[in-house]
């Protein structure tokens, strides 16, 4: 069956809101001297996990943004006290990043910035009912993640 015009039309919608509206999330973030969105992103799912520790390849799949680049980005934040490595005890190959206090009050600060955006450029464009609906498909949509 044919794709029909009007779900080809949706994922386009979606598509381009998406990229259109983490680059606005992002730019505000920036110029308030926050942390960027693919940062915040690293730091809540380190955050989010037991102990606020994940194997590098646990954080790959966590993480909402590109999984391309996530070493040399693990890198950089480690460097920058954001987050720290620490073998990983049950697989020598293995590592765990580790979110530090520095990380985790970066995070924090960069939330409300990113908090106003949700609702300025998005939660204020829809009500309630429309916001369960757009939840609802989404997450029957993740359902198909893993």
């Amino acid at each position: 069956m044919p794709l029909k015009k009007t779900h080809k039309e949706a994922w386009i919608a979606y598509f381009v809101s998406h990229s259109v509206l983490t680059r606005v999330i992002d730019k505000a973030l920036a110029e308030a001297g926050a942390v960027s969105l693919d940062v915040y992103d690293v730091l809540l799912a380190l955050e989010d996990a037991p102990g606020q520790r994940l194997r590098m390849s646990d954080l790959a799949d966590a993480i909402i943004f590109s999984r391309s680049g996530l070493t040399r980005l693990v890198d950089r934040l480690e460097r920058e006290g954001l987050l720290r490595r620490e073998a990983c005890p049950k697989d020598r190959r293995a590592c765990h990043a580790v979110l530090t206090e520095k990380g985790l009050a970066e995070r924090e600060r960069a939330w409300p910035i990113y908090e106003a955006e949700i609702q300025r450029i998005f939660a204020d464009k829809i009500d309630e009912g429309e916001a369960k609906v757009v939840r609802d498909v989404f997450n029957r949509m993740m359902g198909l993640r893993k």
